[in-house]
């Protein structure tokens, strides 16, 4: 178990030497300056109520201890010799053009601010902003969001470079088009403050800032134990928050009702989800949720991966798809009607690992598409400057300097320096990959691979191109890919653009062939393809469907119509996972799905058909879950007690409605996500486990079940967790499906 050390504001120190770069004051190696506080991010979750460690990648006031972060190699000025790369067997990368994942959004391509960075406005930074496709900008900086007072640009408590006011700011925003991601400083302002912000900026100024969130990581307000962020409220707990965000919301719309307003959740899995504080009923989201749910267009969620080493921080994107699913989830359980409407935003990412070398590239360009195509409309990474901490080698031989930034600072550590001010670092080109992938309006589509080490992301763009995405977290050896595709005929050779290990640009040339690619180590490839001439029909997609009518084996799936010609029919498919599974066509605007299975998750896509044969690009998908039968002879209530990061204990009741007794009996479920398992310690049943399917079975003393009710059993686990725990959906007593409830 971890804790932070207790500071009064800034979640992320920096050292003096690296405040003297942002500040444009270059004093050479060993030098010192007047210091300026850069970001940390967050660590491993702790049991309890103990918040992770976090490492931190910067500068002095206000200062907080940190671990040392643990990285093999020693250090060194240089990037050293790597091993000449080995080609092994083939990797095969399967592209579904028909199965949508959604359309990229304008504000998808995002980076943080800071105003301690005096080279925010710089017109070096903003080209370089521009050229890689940034398109939200957030500010004025992490945990400064709660210090921060825009009207005289000053964070009593930290330093504010000159030039970085909100009007400098929002001439970079301007000149990069970009949006601004603006946080509201709820830690020491004001409703009226905020209020008055909307006002200069949307009113007066006319910058049209849509998005507002409340607060920055207000959960580290000393409340759950951990004290990084500024909060001067009486109360710091999340039901002050959420009635605080009530009454911010109210004051800023008033001013102006086309803005969104965003409040601070967790992100599950993430500490401090699932803690309940003495005396609270709920943990902080769903206090938040309850509370504040008909007041909010978006939730705000930060992603800091917990492991240690590359090779750990390279599998971890994985983790999101479950984590942002168990978000929806929370959001359509405890934010009512408004559920529907609130979006998604992770406003702070990096990996903790490597910070400004190619593994840290490549786990950012996979995380951003993974995060995306699960229904994020921005990912922001922390941070554009950060500056150096620890000097260490990352697993290509390359030098890291702790750096959390995209850009250098041009700074030193003892002897060792960055690149020249502002020089790229890998981070950097992996953000501008991205939009060689695609650009906002174009529909991600899925993509996946049979090896680990090599992950995929596709994307249909809006001239009827295909591109694709292929990342190697491999640092030796080389791929030979074969591509394969569903949707999609791909004409001659495509156009591959290139992010090499290390290197100091993007390059692009005609290589390969659409079948056969190399993806050389430690590697981000795109892969442009064209597609075969006649091969595409003129139709839109069908407008984004909906789902109604939801039973435990039924669902109708209502969608607006394509345009672009006359639709033949429409065609509506089941995803599993690069596959698709055609359930049904319609020549009108909904088709009813019958024979579902009770508690499962299905995503469908609609296309449509034009008189050729030729199918439409796909609707962006619609997810849902079958319920459980309204009556049953079996019930079961699910309740998730309490939590810590790694873990939960749930608690189980089953009883019997039927009208015969039931004297032995075995209780089946199963995990939704391979992130959840039962551990060792259980009670009041046997309990087996295969993969994600999970066994109970009576003990001597409750095997019997009374008819009509007649007694409950309680039973038990505690489980372990690495990332998402969504509850399971459905229950069998006896091979019987169970009526289910959650009571948390």
């Amino acid at each position: 178990m971890r804790a932070f050390a207790t500071t009064t504001y800034g979640t992320r120190p920096k050292t003096a030497r690296v405040a003297a770069a942002l500040a444009g004051v270059v004093l050479g190696c060993g030098a010192v300056a007047a210091a300026v506080p850069a970001k940390a991010a967050p660590g491993k979750a702790a049991p309890a109520r103990t918040a992770p460690a976090r490492t931190a990648p910067g500068k002095a006031a206000p200062a907080r201890t940190a671990p040392a972060k643990a990285v093999p190699g020693k250090a060194a000025p240089g990037k050293a010799a790597v091993s000449t790369a080995a080609t092994t067997a083939a990797v095969n990368v399967t592209v579904n053009a028909d199965e949508g994942l959604g359309t990229i959004p304008q504000t998808a391509y995002g980076l943080n601010s800071a105003v301690w960075d005096s080279q925010m406005n710089a017109p070096q930074v903003q080209n370089l902003l521009r050229q890689a496709g940034v398109r939200m900008l957030r500010y004025p900086g992490g945990s400064y969001g709660d210090i921060y007072n825009w009207q005289d640009n000053t964070a009593p408590g930290g330093y504010v470079a000159p030039g970085t006011d909100f009007d400098s700011f929002m001439g970079t925003v301007q000149k990069i088009g970009a949006q601004p991601m603006l946080i509201a400083n709820y830690g020491t302002g004001t409703p009226q403050e905020a209020a008055a912000w909307v006002r200069y900026a949307n009113i007066t100024k006319g910058y049209g800032a849509k998005y507002w969130e409340i607060g920055n990581e207000t959960y580290g307000n000393g409340y759950y134990g951990a004290d990084w962020e500024a909060d001067n409220h009486a109360s710091k707990s999340p039901a002050t928050y959420a009635a605080s965000v009530l009454q911010y919301a109210g004051a800023m719309k008033a001013v102006d009702p086309t803005i969104k307003i965003g409040a601070v959740l967790t992100l599950p899995g993430n500490w401090p989800d699932s803690v309940v504080a003495s005396g609270d009923s709920a943990d902080w989201n769903k206090t938040v949720l309850s509370v504040a749910g008909s007041a909010i267009d978006f939730v705000i969620v930060h992603w800091y991966p917990n492991g240690s080493g590359a090779a750990t921080a390279l599998g971890e994107p994985v983790q999101v798809a479950g984590e942002l699913t168990q978000l929806r989830q929370e959001i359509n359980q405890y934010a009512g009607a408004n559920a529907r409407n609130i979006g998604i935003a992770m406003t702070e990412l990096n990996s903790n690992v490597d910070e400004d070398t190619q593994p840290d590239a490549l786990f950012g360009a996979d995380t951003y598409m993974t995060a995306l195509e699960n229904g994020v409309f921005t990912v922001d990474w922390w941070d554009t400057h950060n500056g150096p901490t620890t000097i260490s080698t990352a697993p290509d031989g390359a030098t890291d300097f702790g750096d959390y930034g995209v850009l250098s600072s041009g700074s030193c550590v003892g002897s060792t320096c960055e690149p020249p001010l502002n020089t790229p670092f890998p981070t950097y080109y992996a953000i501008s990959m991205l939009s060689k992938l695609g650009l906002p309006g174009d529909t991600m589509v899925r993509a996946g691979t049979d090896n680990q080490l090599v992950t995929a992301h596709a994307v249909l763009n809006a001239n009827g191109d295909l591109s694709v995405m292929l990342v190697n977290k491999d640092p030796v050896n080389s791929y030979p890919v074969s591509l394969h595709y569903a949707g999609f005929t791909p004409a001659a050779a495509p156009t591959v653009y290139t992010y090499g290990d290390e290197a100091a640009s993007i390059t692009s040339a005609a290589q390969g062939t659409s079948a056969s690619q190399v993806l050389p180590p430690y590697s981000i490839e795109t892969i442009v393809l064209q597609p075969q001439a006649g091969s595409q029909s003129a139709l839109t997609a069908p407008g984004s469907p909906t789902v109604s009518g939801i039973t435990d084996t039924q669902a109708t799936v209502s969608w607006t119509p394509s345009s672009g010609g006359q639709a033949d029919k429409y065609e509506v498919y089941k995803q599993f996972g690069t596959d698709s599974e055609l359930v049904g066509t319609s020549t009108s605007g909904s088709f009813t799905v019958h024979n579902l299975v009770p508690g499962t998750t299905y995503t469908f896509n609609v296309l449509a058909t034009d008189q050729r044969g030729y199918l439409s690009p796909p609707s962006v998908p619609v997810t849902f879950t079958t319920g459980t039968p309204a009556s049953s002879t079996c019930a079961v209530t699910y309740d998730v007690t309490q939590g810590w990061g790694s873990g939960f204990v749930a608690n189980l009741s089953v009883t019997n409605t039927g009208t015969s007794a039931i004297n032995g009996w075995t209780l089946a479920f199963t995990f939704p996500g391979s992130t959840e398992s039962v551990s060792s310690s259980n009670w009041n049943a046997n309990w087996s486990e295969n993969g994600r399917s999970v066994l109970a079975t009576n003990v001597s003393w409750d095997g019997y079940l009374a008819p009509n009710s007649g007694n409950t059993v309680s039973i038990g686990f505690v489980a372990n967790q690495n990332g998402a725990y969504p509850s399971p959906a459905a229950f069998t007593l006896n091979g019987t499906v169970c009526t289910t409830t959650y009571s948390s």
